[in-house]
């Protein structure tokens, strides 16, 4: 867990606005300690339709190649959430001993798993997915971002992007989601919100006011 305090802009800095402005983020990002092991693990979280994956891939690549934990990757139709035992003991123990992570993937079509990751304990990684803030991974970030849009407008823009065919899944989805983050909120511990701009993105100081941990 990082001991200092994350403050991710100076007191009257400017925020990041675009995605070729993450350069400075992904700066500061890279001068956190180390969080799991060796890995400085960089969490992004959001409700689902937020623009969470097409934001952990700008902040990857701002951060030199990061690899990227893709949570649609963890959870399945059976444990839309409750996949923590299996993310710990896969991902974040081998991580924390310095060791490359191997995971299995969830193939959401045939509805079982059908590969395996492996993952080196890079200088960072991101890992970007509802939940990637949630109570138990917390002790192991070295920072915490949300996308900051609302439930209401991410859901719209969820399904607007899968069309009918996963309307089905979407009805399942959104009472699980809202029932996780009642019982687990991440946004009111992350350093960093996130917001979507015509131009890129608008980066300002989280609710934690820290670097996301407890």
């Amino acid at each position: 867990m990082s001991q200092e305090p994350f403050r991710p802009f100076p007191s009257g800095a400017a925020p990041s606005r675009a995605p070729g402005d993450l350069g400075a983020l992904a700066a500061r990002l890279r001068a956190l300690p180390p969080s799991c092991g060796p890995v400085r693990l960089i969490a992004v979280d959001g409700h689902a339709g937020s623009g969470k994956s097409t934001f952990a891939r700008h902040l990857a690549a701002a951060l030199g190649g990061a690899p990227v934990v893709r949570l649609d990757d963890i959870a399945t139709h059976d444990e839309l959430f409750a996949w923590t035992d299996r993310f710990r003991a896969e991902v974040l123990a081998p991580l924390s001993r310095g060791e490359s992570a191997r995971y299995r993937v969830y193939d959401w079509e045939r509805r079982e798993f059908t590969a395996r990751r492996e993952l080196a304990p890079a200088h960072a990684v991101v890992v970007e997915g509802v939940g990637a803030g949630r109570r138990s991974l917390r002790p192991y970030l070295a920072c915490l971002l949300w996308m900051d849009l609302t439930a209401g407008h991410s859901w719209e823009r969820g399904r607007l992007r899968d069309g009918q065919a996963l309307e089905g899944f979407w009805d399942d989805w959104i009472p699980a989601e809202r029932a996780h983050f009642a019982a687990d909120p991440s946004r009111p511990y992350a350093g960093l919100l996130v917001r979507g701009r015509a131009e890129g993105y608008e980066v300002l100081p989280g609710p934690g006011g820290t670097d996301g941990t407890p």
